[in-house]
């Protein structure tokens, strides 16, 4: 992770000192460095979600705000800038001062956006501190409910058999739910007719409509269509099978290595002292742990994470090998 060491704070007695010394000015704390020596958080805090409202990452800011504000004594304003693929918020909170009064949730798109997107105007890298994982968004296949397969097996001897012929929405060009539908692909040996949507949304009432065959989603996009009877799930994208579908298979069961989830992760303006980092994510733990929250998230279709700042960072640093991965296989050019 790259981050900036803590910087050394001024004692009392040192600093009266100064003060006493009339041939010395004192000292002008920077507003970062002050904050971190404790009076952080001093005012509304700003987590920039870079996706318009209602969405899985929207979602999962809006279930944890709340109890985020009281933990830390001051309002969590979520704020929606959403466009160009995430990276119109994600410049937002790139550009805003490091001083604890702006973070970023962000998604995969931290990852894929640098290999997808030209002329960006900041770099994914540098431009942000990692803090740390705060949820996993399971993505799934599922089909319309009158398609003919009942299972993954039946899907891929299908697709076999169609070429290219089988529709597969997606939230979008080069999304997770894009990239985990090509990675299935690949594993399986099929071609899929991969349809990208503005969201999931809109591909999920195409399946619960009957115009689309299948979508690679998020489980809140899928399960009230699955419930209704609308909607069949077949496999889920995880590494293993997920909490919340005990009963529904992983992709890599039937095909080792096939796995890929969205995420939402925290992120803070680079440079932000690190005591506010320390302070903020052991707050999102705390939150994280509560049954409300996880029960909120549940219905969403997130499953709470909570990781080290060391764990996001390795996280991060792998999820940049797949993506770069999957987005040649893909065969995604940038635009």
């Amino acid at each position: 992770m790259t981050s900036l060491p803590p910087r050394v704070p001024i004692g009392r007695r040192a600093l009266a000192g100064l003060l006493a010394a009339p041939a010395l000015a004192a000292p002008a704390l920077a507003p970062g460095l002050a904050r971190a020596q404790g009076a952080w958080p001093d005012r509304p805090i700003r987590l920039i979600v870079p996706f318009a409202p209602g969405g899985a990452t929207d979602s999962s800011a809006r279930a944890m705000s709340d109890r985020l504000s009281a933990v830390l004594g001051q309002t969590v304003v979520v704020e929606n800038r959403s466009g160009a693929g995430g990276s119109i918020g994600a410049g937002v909170a790139a550009q805003a001062r490091p001083d604890g009064a702006t973070f970023l949730l962000d998604t995969i798109v931290q990852v894929v956006n640098p290999l997808v997107l030209r002329g960006l105007p900041f770099d994914y890298r540098t431009a942000f501190t990692p803090v740390m994982q705060v949820t996993r968004l399971p993505l799934a296949l599922a089909v319309r409910a009158d398609f003919p397969a009942q299972n993954l097996a039946e899907f891929v001897a299908e697709a076999k058999r169609r070429p290219g012929q089988i529709s597969c929405g997606n939230a979008g060009n080069a999304t997770a739910a894009h990239l985990a539908a090509a990675l299935l692909q690949s594993r399986a040996g099929i071609e899929l007719n991969n349809l990208p949507y503005r969201g999931g949304g809109d591909a999920g009432r195409d399946i619960a409509g009957g115009t689309l065959d299948s979508g690679m989603l998020t489980l809140v996009s899928l399960v009230a269509l699955v419930q209704g009877g609308r909607a069949r799930f077949l496999a889920v994208a995880s590494p293993q099978r997920t909490s919340l579908l005990p009963d529904v298979p992983t992709l890599a069961e039937s095909y080792p290595g096939t796995a890929l989830d969205e995420w939402t992760g925290l992120f803070a303006p680079a440079g932000t002292p690190a005591p506010i980092l320390e302070k903020l994510q052991a707050a999102v733990v705390k939150v994280l742990a509560e049954p409300e929250i996880r029960h909120r998230l549940a219905q969403i279709g997130a499953e709470p994470v909570g990781s080290s700042p060391e764990e996001f960072a390795r996280f991060l640093a792998e999820s940049r090998q797949q993506a770069e991965m999957l987005v040649r296989e893909a065969k995604i050019e940038p635009s």
